[in-house]
């Protein structure tokens, strides 16, 4: 019980869902920003850096915000939101640090949706997203999908060749506890 209670987080999944829908949420809006007016963002961020296609950039930098947030809000393909996400971010605080120096006012919001972002890719998404679900369906049908694979893979060298087909090995693996032994007796 004291065990649970001090390592085990008991909420950690919904802190995850947390940090993922109000990050998404809160960040979501920059992008759209930046959209509403493409060209003052490129004049303003993206040239002073010297990098190539201004605008170009400026739309890869709003979609990676409006795309990356959504899927971090969803929970579907979290990690590669949150990389979107990451690397905007750090372009941003390369270039508030470059034309502004160390100015904490303008690097906290940065350094806040950086460290949610790296959170979330190195965390996971938690159990209530869209990849657990999909992650769990997956491992629970793992037989049935395999079954379906190999009769295609079967399937199509009874049609290329006329040769005899082997039923596919179907034997489950069985689980051991460790120090079964040991509980028994």
């Amino acid at each position: 019980m004291l065990n649970s209670i001090f390592y085990k987080t008991i909420f950690k999944d919904l802190a995850f869902l947390v940090l993922r829908v109000f990050t998404g949420a809160l960040l979501i809006h920059h992008g759209f920003e930046k959209l509403n007016d493409i060209n003052n963002f490129a004049d303003a961020f993206v040239r002073p850096l010297h990098l190539p296609f201004p605008v170009t950039l400026s739309y890869v930098a709003a979609g990676s915000e409006i795309g990356g947030s959504w899927l971090l809000i969803l929970g579907l393909g979290t990690r590669l939101g949150a990389s979107a996400i990451l690397g905007t971010m750090s372009v941003a605080i390369y270039h508030a640090i470059a034309t502004s120096g160390f100015n904490i006012y303008l690097l906290e919001l940065l350094a806040l949706y950086f460290a949610s972002a790296f959170s979330i890719i190195l965390l996971g998404p938690g159990m209530f997203s869209a990849d657990y679900l999909i992650k769990h369906i997956i491992n629970s049908n793992y037989d049935f999908l395999i079954s379906i694979v190999n009769r295609q893979s079967l399937s199509n060298t009874n049609s290329s060749s006329k040769s005899k087909l082997s039923k596919p090995n179907t034997q489950k693996k069985s689980f051991d506890f460790p120090f079964t032994s040991f509980l028994s007796s």
